[in-house]
């Protein structure tokens, strides 16, 4: 006996009222519609004394009480709602229907409480029954780009790079738990003692961890990485500073020309972003397959494949990783294939695909410089047990990959491209590359935001040829130099 929630399949179950205990109050809970009464009710309330209004920032009620108060309202819910006729009801329609229901049963309870109150506590209720609880109003903040839940009371967000302690909070390490069982649960994924780190993602695509004790040793952690509803666009990274419209035109050429390429940075530099930007370059004509773990990307072309690995079981069995999904996408007739991370052996079936005619190929790694991005692929082959020799594994990686994008995080928060690198060859046992663009700073501005743009080194792609080939022609002067002189990464 369930229904789902307004976030894709959370569910509540029949006997959920079982020990629950609903969020606790937030002040970032966004405003909603006052809930009239009907006209029968007035009158029980007109005899009561009239409420005295919550100092600022206060409540009509103790907290105990106030959590009491929720907790039972909440159990009421689950045993008298018709949950048959709400499973028809979606979104807004079914958000209506419970928080109507909600208004209906606070004015029945005997506790007084004014009417702000009653419309905060309606909303809480229905966000703890329907979504993710105290999470929830951070979830619809359009300015929150990250979650962190480090504890009951110890809940972190980002905006714009930087990160700052909010006043939601959980009423206890239950109450977290249980918000991670409703994310994990629908997606057939288990937390537990014996399986307590878990990746996932909420139905908008948002990628979500967990780590529960004894792991983590104070509480139950939780991160939430949210994507935005409409995805960014290569005009929003110009805007934003990211990079440039040189950088984008040169960008847009190599995908359309199916240069392969390998977006590199670290943790929350943007990866995955500049993926969906430059997969939105891809023809719409062709058939992309994407392997992801957990899925995050968004397509906008018609054709795409998306294949997701799967943990084991509580047996241990069942397993499907990323490199099995890649094996298999060569049998599927791919345009391109797409990874969203590389991670271990996979990177050898990557570089496999790359070189024998799935050009266009694209994917991402955790790496500090371009240089480290090949290091890093280099020993990802090793780990495939395959024992192939270095300079075998470096020919490889040189024939297949043919242009690094770096990005970089930097401490004022901004997410910048810091170098587009082309792979030349080999000399000796040595990978050549010679940066197309890099990012120049000049400064820092009063409010300590960095001051620079990336700019072409003067350096002619090696590439330009292939592009050329396809018939897309490129601006004579757009790798021309523009403030400083020519260099070469290698």
């Amino acid at each position: 006996m369930t229904w789902l929630s307004r976030r894709g399949d959370t569910a509540l179950s029949g006997n959920s009222h079982q020990g629950s205990d609903p969020a606790s109050p937030s002040a970032n809970h966004s405003t909603t519609r006052p809930i009239e009464a009907k006209p029968s009710e007035p009158a029980a309330i007109l005899t009561e004394k009239p409420p005295v209004a919550p100092p600022e920032g206060g409540h009509l009620l103790p907290p105990d009480q106030l959590n009491e108060l929720k907790q039972r309202v909440h159990e009421q819910l689950v045993r008298e709602l018709d949950l048959d006729k709400l499973q028809q009801k979606r979104g807004p329609e079914l958000r209506k229907a419970v928080e109507g229901a909600l208004a209906v049963m606070l004015l029945d309870q005997e506790t007084p409480i004014s009417r702000a109150e009653r419309q905060r506590l309606v909303r809480e209720i229905a966000d703890e029954a329907l979504g993710l609880g105290p999470l929830e109003p951070l979830l619809d903040d359009p300015t929150v780009s990250e979650i962190m839940v480090n504890g009951p009371r110890k809940v972190y967000v980002e905006r714009n790079g930087l990160l700052s302690l909010t006043d939601v909070y959980f009423r206890d390490e239950t109450h977290i738990m249980r918000i991670i069982e409703k994310i994990v649960s629908p997606l057939g994924r288990r937390i537990d003692e014996a399986s307590p780190m878990v990746d996932a993602r909420l139905a908008d695509g948002s990628r979500v961890n967990a780590i529960i004790p004894p792991l983590a040793v104070d509480s139950p952690i939780l991160t939430i990485r949210k994507f935005s509803k409409d995805p960014l666009t290569a005009a929003d990274l110009i805007r934003f500073g990211s990079l440039s419209e040189e950088v984008i035109t040169f960008l847009k050429a190599c995908i359309e020309a199916r240069i392969n390429m390998v977006v590199a940075g670290g943790t929350g530099s943007g990866k995955t972003t500049m993926l969906n930007v430059l997969s939105s370059f891809i023809p719409h004509r062709e058939r992309i397959v994407t392997i992801e773990d957990p899925v995050e990307m968004q397509f906008r072309q018609p054709h795409v494949i998306r294949l997701e690995t799967r943990p084991a079981n509580i047996e241990g069995k069942g397993e499907v990783t990323q490199r099995q999904l890649v094996r298999n996408a060569l049998r599927m007739r791919p345009d391109r294939i797409i990874v969203g991370e590389v991670r271990s052996g996979e990177a050898f079936d990557m570089l496999q695909a790359m070189n024998t005619g799935h050009d266009g190929s694209l994917t991402t790694i955790h790496a500090n410089t371009p240089r480290d991005a090949l290091a890093r692929i280099e020993n990802m082959v090793l780990m495939a047990n395959l024992d192939l020799p270095v300079k075998a594994i470096r020919e490889q990686v040189a024939s297949a990959i043919h242009l690094i994008l770096q990005l970089s995080r930097l401490r004022d928060g901004s997410r910048r491209v810091t170098h587009v690198t082309e792979v030349i060859g080999m000399e000796s046992e040595v990978i050549t590359m010679q940066d197309i663009f890099v990012f120049r700073q000049q400064g820092v501005d009063a409010n300590g935001k960095i001051i620079g743009s990336i700019q072409p080194t003067g350096l002619r792609p090696h590439c330009i040829d292939k592009i050329e080939r396809e018939g897309i022609n490129l601006p004579p002067d757009l790798f021309a130099p523009r403030s400083f002189d020519r260099g070469s990464y290698r």
